[in-house]
């Protein structure tokens, strides 16, 4: 069963395979080096997710044809969405908050590459109705 306290442990693992990956290879690369990175480590640490998942848009029970795809689907509960930008921006946080809303999933967490500390500035995590119905 999914509580409240599995998805902060699974996220906690996930941004500590995001420092890892970050104290490797460094600052300054492109996206989908730092995807291909963050995919090892979480292999590396037992973590099941799918990458570059297509996320349905069902509407009035048919689905429609849009290109969505989230970067990492983590335990079938968590998006992860990467970037590596100057700064995240609001759409990326629309971005997100989407993928979760039509995957139902509780939590997702942004993380940019393209900053000195992943921890401090470097990701954002939230949270959404589904997170908050859950068991603690």
């Amino acid at each position: 069963m999914i509580t409240q306290k599995y998805l902060n442990e699974l996220s906690y693992n996930i941004i500590g395979a995001s420092i890892e990956v970050h104290k490797t290879v460094g600052k300054g690369l492109l996206e989908n080096v730092y995807h291909e990175c963050l995919k090892e480590e979480l292999r590396n640490r037992k973590v099941n997710f799918l990458t570059e998942m297509k996320v349905p848009l069902i509407y009035k029970g048919k689905e429609l044809n849009v290109d969505l795809r989230c970067d990492l689907f983590v335990e079938n509960c968590l998006v992860v969405e990467l970037k590596a930008v100057s700064e995240i921006s609001s759409i990326f946080e629309a971005q997100l908050m989407t993928y979760m809303k039509l995957l139902k999933a509780p939590k997702g967490i942004i993380i940019n590459f393209n900053c000195f500390n992943i921890f401090k500035e470097g990701q954002k995590t939230f949270v959404n109705e589904y997170f908050k119905s859950l068991p603690k």
